[in-house]
């Protein structure tokens, strides 16, 4: 018999590797310093996560794969191609601003959050889910999947003593350890009717099924697309989102709301279009009805918040991530039905790189707000502009952005492109429910981007920010405007390479 593995590409596995080393160095690390220097941890985290993304560099002059089969070069466990460089960038980016608004939270946090646990669990979610782009097997993309998900529990109730944190952490972890089952028996199902794990091998040998495994065979497709919408929080699997991302530090929050979306969206686009491209006309209509749920649910949630309400800022922040994911899986339905797959889900990539930027900015003017306004409620941004005008501009601009309304240009192409792919798919329906979706947006978008710029209530408080917030909210908004200013470059960037 011949070996199963051959050698490693140690170039091709740096990014997600080097961020588990580095977790694992803080985790030790900690181990040894004392706490006026705990903050050290931080500051190296935030400089593995960044050496992370700087390994995507090398990587670009070609596709590289690794941990093959002998007798297959084309059967991989992990593949290095265009699709997964970008994903990379996009969580391990994310991951890195997350990190800088963690630096600033964990000072303000008084020792009631551990650091070393947290930059251990942030790092090594964060190699997960740099891991799970480059997966080509089902074994590995569920193994990703969960190194991904299960430090992110325990960073979502990290506070200590606090009753709401661990309410969040609850429900996170239930609600993902029952996706992660439905998902374990769709992935049994499709080996026990292909004989393989492997994503390229299970798309030739699933259109061959004995007519008597055909029911099994969809069954398991079906069973695997539940267990990535519950990552997804596509609708009605969303249930957990609300209330964790109040319940969680405000930076784990906006890490969730986009490297666990970039993270279930990937595994989502490999499962349906890489590996079941011949069963489309199943996940195909499953996941249009899916998006049309999803973003109608999530803009009314978004609606009904009550600005006077406690963390109705994040709550609304919660609900239109909802509704933001309803957008970004129109054009992996699309591609169910579209002769050109790749560049429907082309459009997926760049709709989630404009929207991992801007919201992030959200979030990290958010956390700005909530120092002085614990309960972040929306109301407390009134008059935003009067004590922090420069703030409540970028803020304006990054709601702008999600409500893709110029001067938030990158969020008006981004929408277009995802609007064109269901048109050109034949999804006429689906790209009108899309446009009533986007009208309903705007409303409450707009009402709180007004309200930065009403007379304040009260005398204005001013204080100084801290350099890692500043860093945060200038990156964000860097790269807002340079992407607004020419849009054409995120299609290009996005362009997959999956076929």
């Amino acid at each position: 018999m011949s070996s199963l593995v051959q050698s490693v590409d140690w170039l091709a596995i740096a990014p997600p590797t080097l961020a588990a080393v580095v977790g694992l160095v803080v985790l030790v690390a900690d181990l040894f310093i004392g706490e006026e220097k705990k903050a050290v941890l931080g500051w190296v985290s935030v400089a593995g996560l960044a050496a992370s993304a700087l390994m995507l560099l090398p990587l670009l002059d070609g596709d590289r794969a690794t941990f093959c089969l002998t007798g297959d070069a084309h059967a991989c466990s992990y593949t290095a191609d265009r699709f997964t460089l970008v994903i990379q960038f996009l969580v391990l980016g994310g991951a890195l601003l997350a990190a800088l608004l963690s630096v600033t939270a964990l000072k303000d946090a008084n020792k009631d959050i551990p650091e070393g646990e947290f930059w251990f669990l942030l790092l090594s979610s964060a190699a997960g889910a740099a891991l799970l782009p480059a997966s080509r097997d089902l074994a590995t993309l569920i193994v990703a999947l969960e190194v991904a998900s299960l430090p992110a529990f325990a960073l979502v109730g990290i506070k200590r003593g606090d009753k709401k944190s661990s309410e969040a952490a609850l429900k996170f972890f239930l609600s993902s350890v029952t996706a992660t089952a439905v998902s374990l028996m769709g992935v049994s199902f499709v080996y026990a009717t292909t004989g393989t794990l492997y994503l390229t091998q299970i798309a030739d040998k699933i259109q061959h099924v004995d007519g008597q495994f055909h029911t099994l065979a969809q069954a398991g497709v079906v069973l695997t697309l539940v267990g990535f919408a519950f990552k997804t929080a596509a609708v009605p699997f969303h249930f957990w989102v609300p209330d964790t991302y109040v319940g969680a530090p405000l930076p784990i929050a906006a890490y969730l709301s986009v490297v666990g979306k970039a993270v279930g969206f990937s595994g989502l686009i490999l499962v349906t279009v890489v590996a079941l491209p011949s069963y489309a006309d199943v996940w195909g209509p499953a996941l249009a009805a899916l998006a049309a749920l999803t973003m109608t649910v999530g803009n009314v949630g978004a609606l009904r918040q009550q600005a006077t309400r406690a963390y109705s800022a994040v709550r609304l922040l919660a609900w239109s991530s909802v509704g933001q994911a309803g957008y970004l899986l129109v054009p992996i339905a699309s591609a169910g039905y579209s002769k050109d797959a790749d560049k429907a889900v082309g459009s997926t990539v760049a709709y989630a790189l404009m929207y991992a930027a801007v919201n992030l900015g959200a979030f990290a003017v958010a956390a700005l707000v909530a120092r002085t306004s614990p309960l972040n409620r929306i109301s407390d941004y009134r008059g935003l502009y009067a004590s922090r005008p420069l703030s409540a501009l970028l803020l304006g601009f990054f709601l702008l952005c999600l409500a893709g309304l110029p001067p938030g240009i990158i969020g008006l192409f981004a929408k277009v492109t995802v609007f064109s792919a269901a048109v050109d798919a034949g999804l006429g329906w689906l790209a009108v429910i899309m446009a009533v979706n986007v009208v309903i947006a705007l409303f409450y978008y707009l009402q709180w981007t007004t309200l930065l710029f009403r007379a304040p209530e009260g005398e204005p408080e001013k204080h100084r920010v801290p350099a890692p917030l500043t860093a945060a909210i200038a990156l964000t908004a860097v790269l807002g405007i340079a992407l607004s200013g020419a849009p054409q470059l995120v299609l290009r960037f996005s362009a997959t390479g999956l076929f």
